[in-house]
């Protein structure tokens, strides 16, 4: 086979913007790594020769579909359906389902994209996939949103499998949503199987999947400081978002002697002096789920915090921040204002909620930063875990659950430094290049295996 000519790194992304055309969030995506892994490539020919990090840019496939439902007014309502499946040289396609306005075919290849690599970094054999609707099930019945779901199920049933494609949730997607969903995949196909996770403790779901991504999340900030030293215990910590994710980092922080001064929506964030300590984030999760409120409410239930509408949380003096709301939610001049305010280390909880400038100021400041996809790589791994007590009909405890967490956020944290050592040290203190360590060790595992498959 002829060697092709090598592209540098703008000619690469030029390419991958002609081909995607108006989708800037898949195109940020493949920026992002390929900045990282153009370095480690130079000198290796046969990834140049097979055009891996080209192939691996392009899904293996994107599945567009109707969906139609009937509302509680008897009214006929049009969404669209997607599911993108990008790489699965390592295993099944894996990943969430999003249900949001915002959900379009852009922002499904950036997280399936991500998801090659974030579950190539878990150890596990996963490949990345994601999917969704623009379907808002936010002021929904019930009703509504079971039938939406089914609808959507009708549709992506033929697309997925246990040994194929196993969707999980993610945002607008949570137990009530994969309850439907599995139930109309089982009336389908007359079959019980682990087609997706994130299901009820009743048909096959796990324990601690709930906990998972924001758990990790911080387990991989306690890494990332027992590594210089120091450690979570006595340090402030403001986060972004109130959802799952948010709300389960900010209990971890509390169990870890941390103390949690804000939470967010889009409304706004509230600042609470005094610490967001575990009776008010249990407050803050019943209200946010099982009553739909805002955050706004928090402050008439707790007077000692402040509600800033409209602004985000990093201009509040701290030690850590977890950004857990959305992509692209903290910019450079967020990323400076951070640094000003004392924080030294940052953990994504969301998936790239830290944009390419963001990130710039902090690596280039040497602030120790953690990508989501290393950080928030929790959640996904513990859905592989619900994979094999599935595969084998059992059901591991929650003692089990909560050391296999541990320990697979400690592997992904030492894959991270074996490639990111800025000293060339990983067992060394010195500092490390995070978000290259995570692009590389993810890159490197699925590159080597659609090496073995050669041309396909």
């Amino acid at each position: 086979m002829a060697v092709t000519d090598h592209v540098n790194l703008e000619e690469f992304i030029a390419g991958v913007s002609r081909r995607n055309t108006g989708q800037p969030e898949f195109v940020q995506a493949v920026h992002e790594v390929a900045q990282d892994i153009f370095d480690f490539i130079e000198d290796k020919e046969e990834y140049h020769e097979y055009q891996i990090l080209r192939r691996v840019a392009e899904p293996d496939r994107v599945v567009s579909f109707r969906v139609c439902w009937e509302d509680d007014n008897n009214n006929i309502r049009v969404q669209r359906g997607w599911r993108v499946q990008n790489n699965n040289a390592i295993g099944p396609y894996k990943g969430g389902l999003r249900f949001h306005p915002s959900v379009n075919e852009s922002i499904l290849k950036f997280l399936a994209f991500e998801q090659t690599f974030k579950n190539s970094l878990t150890g596990l054999p996963m490949g990345g996939g994601k999917g969704g609707s623009n379907f808002n099930p936010k002021g929904k019945s019930d009703h509504e949103v079971m039938r939406f779901c089914q609808s959507f199920m009708t549709e992506l049933y033929r697309h997925v499998g246990d040994d194929v494609d196993i969707p999980a949730g993610d945002i607008g997607v949570g137990a009530r949503e994969i309850g439907y969903m599995f139930g109309q995949y089982k009336r389908i196909t007359n079959q019980f199987t682990g087609v997706l996770t994130g299901k009820g403790l009743e048909f096959g779901g796990s324990l601690v999947r709930t906990e998972a991504t924001g758990y990790g999340v911080i387990y991989f900030m306690q890494d990332m400081l027992e590594r210089r030293s120091d450690s979570i215990e006595g340090k402030t910590c403001v986060i972004s978002g109130s959802g799952n994710v948010a709300t389960h980092a900010a209990e971890k922080v509390c169990h870890l002697g941390g103390k949690v001064l804000t939470l967010s929506d889009s409304g706004g964030f509230i600042h609470d002096p005094d610490g967001i300590d575990l009776e008010k984030i249990d407050w803050v999760k019943t209200h946010k789920t099982r009553r739909r409120g805002r955050i706004a409410d928090y402050v008439e239930a707790f007077p000692s915090a402040t509600f800033h509408e409209g602004e985000k949380p990093w201009g509040i003096s701290c030690d850590l921040a977890a950004p857990c709301a959305t992509q692209n939610e903290l910019g450079a001049e967020d990323a400076k204002t951070l640094m000003r305010q004392g924080c030294i280390a940052v953990a994504e909880g969301a998936n790239m909620p830290t944009d390419l400038e963001g990130v710039k100021v902090f690596k280039d400041a040497g602030i120790m930063f953690a990508p989501g996809k290393a950080a928030n790589a929790g959640g996904v791994a513990m859905s592989g875990l619900e994979m094999s007590q599935n595969a084998a009909r059992l059901t591991w405890t929650e003692d089990d659950l909560q050391e296999k967490l541990k320990e697979l956020m400690a592997g992904i944290h030492r894959r991270c430094v074996e490639y990111g050592a800025l000293d060339g040290d990983p067992d060394g203190h010195g500092p490390v290049d995070y978000v290259k360590g995570a692009n590389i060790a993810g890159f490197k595992k699925v590159a080597d295996a659609m090496l073995a498959y050669g041309v396909v």
